[in-house]
């Protein structure tokens, strides 16, 4: 626990947004020498493996950022055939799941934040979610990271909340409290066969943008208060297993279905590895 406290505590002085926007300067440079330095760099560093993506080829990448959300080859992460299977939407590990609390989500060793506070400070918004389940998926430098749909869905909502910029490693997430309700995030709501499911692509330290397939990119800028989208008759519908987001840089998405639609897998814990279209529940 000291350690986490020394490793954390700086980034409450950091200018985290500042610093975010150099990285995005940086990550999205074309000049070639840098690029494919950091490129290799990170590939050796993390053990990134280049045989899955549909470019091996680091030379091909006009920018770091253009890497780092690389496509995989077809086919290689397969979605499940089930009717009722609910899909990982990320590589990566499982930072926590299970239950939603008297409206609470378990972040850390007794910290919690609120799934209001998670989705902007609207109540209305976070109803459908209250008794529900919950999963955080940590994406790590070496991950695949573009975001795929769990569901089939029909997308309602896309809310954009301001906040800190904090790292959302495991030794962060022990020590700041209500750690996702503070950082900047998008949460998407989407109309399921089993009702509403949030998706929340929460950002980071040197995470440099989050996009969305329907908007593009949502931030940057940056907003000084909540800003929301509302989506009628020509909302776009989302099948299971199609890209509905990435991040330019690494961060966390956390799933949220309502009361009795969804069950997770029995072993799906902390720290459990898990990859994009293996089943992670089913509903119900």
């Amino acid at each position: 626990m000291i350690k986490d406290l020394l490793t954390t505590l700086p980034q409450y002085l950091l200018p985290q947004h500042t610093l975010s926007r150099l990285m995005s300067r940086l990550t999205h440079s074309e000049h070639a020498a840098w690029k494919n330095f950091f490129i290799r760099r990170i590939i050796r560093h993390y053990g990134v493996n280049m045989d899955e993506a549909l470019e091996p080829n680091i030379e091909a990448y006009k920018s770091f950022n253009h890497f780092f959300t690389r496509e995989l080859k077809p086919g290689i992460r397969p979605f499940p055939d089930a009717p009722d299977a609910i899909a990982c939407p990320a590589d990566g590990a499982v930072s926590q799941a299970g239950a939603i609390t008297g409206g609470r989500i378990f972040q850390a060793k007794g910290k919690s934040f609120t799934a209001v506070d998670l989705l902007g400070g609207s109540e209305e918004r976070a109803a459908p979610f209250q008794d529900g389940v919950f999963t955080t998926i940590y994406l790590s430098p070496k991950d695949y990271h573009r975001l795929h749909m769990p569901l089939t869905g029909t997308l309602r909502e896309m809310a954009h909340i301001p906040g800190r910029l904090f790292s959302v490693n495991a030794a962060t997430a022990n020590v700041v409290p209500g750690l996702f309700a503070r950082n900047e995030r998008v949460a998407a709501i989407f109309d399921t066969e089993i009702g509403p499911m949030a998706l929340v692509l929460v950002g980071a330290i040197f995470v440099s943008s989050v996009e969305t397939v329907w908007h593009g990119v949502v931030t940057p800028p940056t907003a000084n208060a909540v800003q929301a989208w509302r989506y009628g008759e020509d909302a776009p519908i989302l099948r299971i297993g199609e890209e509905m987001g990435r991040f330019n840089m690494g961060s966390t998405i956390i799933v949220l279905f309502g009361k009795d639609r969804a069950a997770w897998r029995e072993d799906l814990a902390s720290g459990l590895p898990v990859r994009l279209g293996e089943m992670i529940g089913r509903m119900r």
